[in-house]
C-alpha cells in the first residue's frame, strides 16, 4: 500500500502522507516512504514550493505501536548510529529532508502531530496548525528521547524551558498553545488552503532568490555566535543574485505590473 503520495501542479509538490486508517502512523515503510519522497524532489528544479499534509483526520500520530514492538528486538547502536543519510540516519531524515530541501516546505496539521509526526513537522520552513491540533514530543511516554531531529529543529523555534517541559513530560498541547510557544506559524481553519495560498504566493517569487533565502536563513540560523561569516554570506548571496535573470525579471514585471514569468 502506497504511504505517500507527490503530485507537482504549477510549480508546488503536494506531499500527502496517504495511511489515514492508522493516522498517518510511522512504520519501516512509511519512513522509507516520506524520505524517498523528500529526496525525489531535492534536484527538481521545477518545484518553488512544498506542501506537506496528512489525509484524513490527522497529520500523523507519530510512531507505530506495533513497528516500536519490532524495532525493540533489534540492536539499538546498529540500528541508531550509522549516518546513512549525511550527518543522519534513517529516522531522522525522516524530519530533516524537508530541513535541507532547497526550497520552502510549509506544513498543514490537524487533528494530532504526535512524537515523531511533530518532528515531521518541524522539519518544514512554516508550520499552519487547525484550531484544537493536538501535538506532544511524545518519545518520553515509551522511555525514550525525541530522535528524529527534534533536538537540532526545537531549539530554532522556542525557548529552552519550554523543550525541556515538553520532553521531560510527553504532555499533549493544543495548537493554540504551540503558536504562542513559536512551534506554528499561525492557526488557521483550513490549514491546508492556508499552506497552498502561500505556496502560490511562493511560485510568484524569483526561484533563484527564494532559494538562496532559505539557504542563507539556514547558514544565520546554524552561525550564531559568527555574525562576521553572516554578514559575509549575505553579501556574497546577494552578489551572485543582483543582475541575473531571474532578478532582471522582477523589476521589469513591478515596472510593467504584471506577475513575473520565470520560465
Amino acid at each position: 500500500m502506497a504511504r505517500v503520495s507527490v503530485e507537482i501542479k504549477n510549480h508546488i509538490a503536494h506531499v500527502t502522507l496517504t495511511r489515514s486508517d492508522k493516522m498517518n502512523a510511522l512504520d519501516p515503510d512509511m519512513m522509507a516512504a516520506i524520505v524517498d519522497a523528500g529526496e525525489s524532489l531535492r534536484d527538481n528544479d521545477d518545484v518553488r514550493a512544498v506542501v506537506l499534509s496528512g489525509a484524513g483526520k490527522s497529520f500523523c500520530a507519530g510512531l507505530d505501536v506495533m513497528s516500536f514492538a519490532s524495532m525493540a528486538s533489534k540492536d539499538p547502536k546498529e540500528m541508531l548510529m550509522p549516518r546513512t543519510h549525511g550527518n543522519a540516519n534513517l529516522f531522522q531524515q525522516v524530519a530533516l529532508v524537508w530541513r535541507k530541501l532547497p526550497m520552502p516546505v510549509i506544513c498543514a496539521l490537524q487533528g494530532v502531530a504526535y512524537g515523531g509526526g511533530f518532528q515531521i513537522a518541524l522539519g518544514a520552513d512554516v508550520r499552519f496548525a487547525a484550531p484544537g491540533t493536538k501535538m506532544s514530543v511524545m518519545e518520553m511516554k515509551w522511555g525514550i528521547v525525541p530522535d528524529m531531529g527534534g533536538m537540532a529543529l526545537l531549539p530554532q523555534l522556542t525557548r529552552s524551558d519550554v523543550i525541556r517541559k515538553l520532553t521531560y513530560t510527553a504532555e499533549p498541547f493544543l495548537s493554540e498553545q504551540a503558536l504562542a510557544w513559536g512551534l506554528v506559524t499561525d492557526v488557521v481553519d483550513d490549514p491546508l488552503k492556508a499552506a497552498v495560498t502561500l505556496a502560490e504566493e511562493i511560485v510568484d517569487r524569483s526561484p533563484s532568490a527564494i532559494r538562496a533565502a532559505k539557504a542563507l536563513i539556514d547558514f544565520a540560523e546554524t552561525h550564531t555566535d559568527d555574525v562576521d561569516a553572516v554578514l559575509l554570506e549575505e553579501s556574497r548571496v546577494q552578489a551572485s543574485l543582483i543582475g541575473k535573470p531571474h532578478q532582471m525579471e522582477v523589476i521589469a514585471a513591478n515596472l510593467q505590473k504584471r506577475r513575473p514569468n520565470f520560465s
